[in-house]
């Protein structure tokens, strides 16, 4: 909302109080002030002068000299190649040293030869001085601006054209629409400075007649509508606006347009109501109503764009079709034609509307087609019902004040609102408790007074137009923000905070933690993506993963749909690294995958784990190395790793190498994924080196993990220790030889570690490889015998026999 503050004194007197001093007050007392402009600030040294004489500059055919009156006691010279002025016109000159615009950017002027004759100014047009035909209709737009107003010669520009105004920026928040309008912040400022608050009644006089010979209305939907106000001025006089009307809307961020709709948007800036003003040649049958479209009925609102309603939304319409939107916008032929813009006749007779929408209608109305308007944007928070009359009195006044029309006197309406007043239960006693203070509560009434409340009989009577009162704590903060929040004594807190992180909070944050440790880097990613990820990394075509949450208004096809799947924004992430050519990377990141449920259900949003990796000599054991050092520090135990299978629960296995994959299972459960991604989809990330990722579940891993620490004393007795080397096919996983050499030892097997490849077929035979292994043995009833041990051995060796592992020879 921004505030003029010319405007602005129109209902209080600021005295001496400077606009720093209004700004810091009215924050303080929270109406939060974002920024403030002074107009023209930008623009200096720039007067009106007079042009004496016009003469053709000697060295050029379309330049001209001019003498002029600037107030002195000599004219100065001007060279120009103005056409539209003549010898006694008034002109903007901008001297030696001012600073105007040019094309939008600032531009210092210096006096200067032109063709060989001195130049000691500038005479500016409407760009020069950032202003339009709307604000001087009757300027020549590419020309000099000739100043038909009252001003003197040599007087300041701003005070000659009204470019001495300040306009306050405030942020309106939500539940406070009557601040929404200059009577509203008005409002705030008598109460803030205590000082008087003069609002007048508006009243009109009006021709005889009555408009229901004419004009007909009919409130169908009385439950979205509780009000609605209509009236008519007939013998219309469309034309500019006079100047102080323009100067207050420009100040308020309004472009003026004509006399009557800059009238609705005065009303709308001064009174918080917006209104609209219909062509009554348009209005078919005279009549008007209030009602709910029909499925697929369609209009063409005065932005120009064909829009299709639907029976949850509320139109005005005449006997035959919509003509409105109702608190949104209107329709095509319902705006006031001047004659300027448009070949359809001119307007003659208006009709006046002002009225009171549901705001849950209003907002799921203009969400629904699109679009938000200044009048949506009121309407969406709730307005005063019993304001709607008195704004359209207001619109009568301002017709009748500029001479726009003749008003009839009757007007309609239509009131189904509830007069009883909000109360809410009055105790000093209970205000102070809950405030910390010690106000007396005659000051605590005088507070609320200058707010608009009434104090009496232990009840707290809220004006209409404060629609956010509802319960004893908001009558406090009223009092609390007139009594300075400054005045309050600072206190301690009572009690101590109790707040701890869940469980899955902790659990997540040891993953980062670990993840940190290993050397990773954390990353963050948008949940949002393109579906050409899914083929980027090889998705089968008919995979559930393909079915994602598809967003209905997203910021372009590359953030259209909800990922299903964390790895390809991992992937996107080291392909920049890659590309911006980071020699390695080894990255983590924590986030959501959102998978469909029913429909117009919400996704669930399983937690995930991605882990990627490449260059620094990067393989797939330094991957593995890093997911066992996770597992054991968030406390999964009992993992395996093994091949994919074809019913692997991975859909994204697509991406990885066939034979450089694991699944990663703890209990016979699959918790993630790991292993070398395949070239080609490292091809289409443009990376041209090896590339290792994971992906890891971490809810599951969190139901599964042992995260409670039991105390193991130092073993009192020493280890055996056997080293094996082991001949087996090269398919046979060295998972399963691990797993046969645990099984077998029970529990005087302390540790298995493998410590060697060896993969000479000239030594070993073709197709086979040599594992050896390192066995740590121990017993905790006492020293290990060399039978126990050798006995432990053989039983190792025959089911690793079984398996297809023999001892090397």
């Amino acid at each position: 909302m921004n505030l003029s503050m010319k405007w602005l004194s129109d209902f209080v007197d600021l005295g001496n109080r400077t606009t720093k001093d209004f700004i810091n007050g009215m924050t303080l007392s929270g109406s939060k002030v974002e920024c403030y402009e002074v107009e023209g600030a930008e623009i200096t040294n720039v007067i009106v002068g007079k042009i004496l004489e016009k003469n053709q500059h000697e060295n050029a055919e379309r330049l001209f000299v001019c003498s002029v009156d600037i107030g002195k006691d000599e004219p100065i010279q001007i060279v120009t190649n103005a056409k539209n002025v003549q010898v006694g016109d008034l002109v903007p000159v901008a001297l030696d040293g001012a600073t105007v615009f040019d094309e939008g950017k600032p531009l210092k002027i210096k006096k200067g030869k032109v063709r060989g004759v001195v130049s000691v100014g500038m005479f500016c047009g409407l760009d020069t001085l950032k202003l339009t035909t709307h604000d001087f209709p009757y300027a020549d737009k590419d020309g000099v601006l000739v100043i038909k107003e009252d001003c003197q010669i040599g007087e300041d520009i701003h005070s000659a054209l009204g470019l001495n105004d300040t306009s306050v920026e405030f942020e309106i928040t939500s539940n406070r629409p009557d601040c929404l309008s200059v009577i509203g912040l008005a409002r705030e400022t008598s109460a803030t400075f205590d000082i008087p608050l003069s609002v007048q009644e508006p009243s009109f006089k009006g021709i005889d007649g009555d408009i229901t010979n004419d004009l007909k209305v009919n409130v169908i939907n009385k439950d979205i509508c509780k009000r609605y106000c209509a009236g008519i001025v007939k013998n219309v006089k469309i034309e500019p606006s006079p100047r102080w009307l323009r100067e207050r809307l420009r100040a308020s961020g309004i472009r003026p347009i004509n006399n009557f709709v800059d009238i609705t948007n005065y009303v709308m800036l001064e009174y918080g109501q917006p209104m609209h003003a219909f062509d009554f040649k348009y209005v078919e049958g005279g009549e008007i109503n209030i009602r709910n479209a029909q499925d697929g009925e369609k209009i063409v609102t005065l932005d120009g764009v064909e829009r299709t309603l639907s029976s949850d939304m509320l139109v005005i319409a005449d006997s035959k079709k919509p003509i409105a939107v109702a608190g949104v916008m209107g329709g095509e032929y319902s705006g006031i034609m001047d004659g300027t813009v448009t070949d359809l006749p001119l307007t003659e007779t208006v009709v006046f509307e002002s009225a009171c929408f549901d705001p849950i209608s209003v907002r799921r109305t203009a969400k629904a087609l699109g679009m938000r308007t200044d009048s949506s944007a009121r309407f969406e928070k709730g307005l005063d019902q019993q304001a709607v009359k008195k704004a359209l009195i207001r619109a009568f006044q301002l017709v009748e004040e500029l001479g726009a029309g003749d008003v009839v006197s009757t007007i309609i309406d239509d009131d189904n609102t509830n007069k009883t007043p909000k109360t809410v239960e009055f105790s000093s006693e209970w205000i102070n408790n809950f405030l910390g203070t010690n106000i007396p509560e005659i000051d605590m009434i005088k507070y609320l007074n200058s707010l608009g409340f009434e104090v009496k009989d232990g009840l707290v009577y809220a004006p209409t137009f404060r629609v956010d009162i509802e319960r004893p704590c908001d009558i406090a903060e009223e009092v609390a923000r007139i009594y300075g929040y400054n005045n309050i004594t600072s206190t301690n807190f009572k009690g101590v905070a109790d707040a701890q992180l869940t469980a899955s909070q902790k659990f997540e944050n040891n993953i980062s933690n670990t993840m940190v440790s290993t050397g990773c880097y954390e990353i963050a990613t948008f949940s949002f993506i393109s579906p050409k990820y899914f083929d980027k990394i090889h998705l089968p075509k008919n995979s559930k993963l393909r079915d994602t949450v598809t967003i209905t208004n997203p910021l372009g096809e590359d953030t259209s749909v909800m990922r299903t799947t964390i790895i390809p924004s991992m992937m996107e992430i080291l392909s920049k690294n890659y590309n911006n050519r980071n020699a390695s990377a080894k990255l983590f990141e924590v986030g959501n995958e959102y998978i469909p449920t029913q429909k117009d259900k919400l996704p669930i949003e399983p937690k995930r784990l991605a882990i990627g990796m490449y260059g620094n000599n990067c393989d797939f054991f330094e991957l593995k190395g890093t997911v066992e050092v996770l597992l054991n520090n968030i406390g999964v135990q009992n993992v395996e790793y093994s091949r994919p299978t074809e019913d692997c629960p991975f859909d994204e296995v697509s991406a990885f190498h066939p034979t450089r994959t694991a699944i990663v299972k703890s209990n016979d459960v699959a918790i993630g994924i790991i292993g070398e991604v395949h070239p080609t989809v490292t091809s289409e990330y443009g990376i041209d080196t090896k590339v290792y990722i994971g992906k890891f579940l971490v809810p599951e891993m969190m139901q599964i993990a042992i995260t409670e620490k039991s105390y193991r004393p130092l073993p009192k007795y020493p280890a055996s220790t056997r080293d094996i080397s082991l001949v087996c096919d090269k398919s046979l996983p060295a998972g399963d030889i691990q797993k046969a050499i645990e099984e077998s030892f029970g529990k005087t097997l302390e540790n298995v570690t493998l410590f060697d490849i060896f993969t000479d077929e000239s030594k070993i035979g073709k197709g086979k490889k040599s594992l050896s292994y390192s066995i740590v043995m121990r017993s905790s009833e006492g020293t290990l015998t060399d039978e126990q041990v050798d006995g432990a051995m053989k039983r190792v060796l025959k089911a690793l026999s079984k398996i297809g592992a023999e001892l090397r020879m």
